[in-house]
């Protein structure tokens, strides 16, 4: 059980965060980490790119949450979206969201999307409760440019 009264801080994402935000990643259920972009330095690519729109949630310095946020010039895309278990329902996700959002909106960028599995039962959930519009007008489709960037799922 994780102590509720603790203070959770939201702040931008940093390269040195990667070791405690992969560790998160790895207690996310249905979760996937892809091997190449979600490596150390795939990540610290992304930040680089997009320093200020990635987010963490941390308390007494352990990585409770976290975004990958960037955007292209056009329009942000949250990309692993979690909380930790014990610390869900709190707000964090909420509040980290947010926080890149407004960080996007201080980049001139106006909208945001994402992708959430449709097994993901959780994070649509939480999606649709904070207001986010569920697409039905599109089909989102991808092309695989690097067959050595393997999903592994938790």
């Amino acid at each position: 059980m994780e102590n509720t009264n603790q203070e959770i801080t939201i702040r931008p994402m940093r390269q040195s965060d990667y070791p405690k935000v992969y560790q998160l990643w790895k207690t996310i259920k249905g979760f996937g980490i892809r091997s190449m972009d979600d490596s150390e330095e795939g990540v610290a690519r992304f930040i680089r790119r997009n320093p200020s729109t990635s987010i963490v949630a941390e308390t007494e310095g352990q990585v409770v949450g976290a975004i990958l946020c960037g955007h292209d010039g056009r329009r942000g895309c949250f990309y692993h979206v979690c909380v930790r278990e014990g610390y869900r329902k709190r707000g964090i996700g909420k509040d980290m969201a947010v926080k890149a959002m407004k960080a996007l909106q201080a980049e001139g960028i106006n909208k945001v999307c994402l992708i959430a599995f449709k097994k993901n039962e959780v994070g649509n959930s939480f999606w649709k409760s904070v207001g986010w519009t569920f697409r039905e007008d599109l089909n989102y489709y991808d092309f695989v440019l690097n067959d050595e960037n393997i999903t592994i799922f938790q």
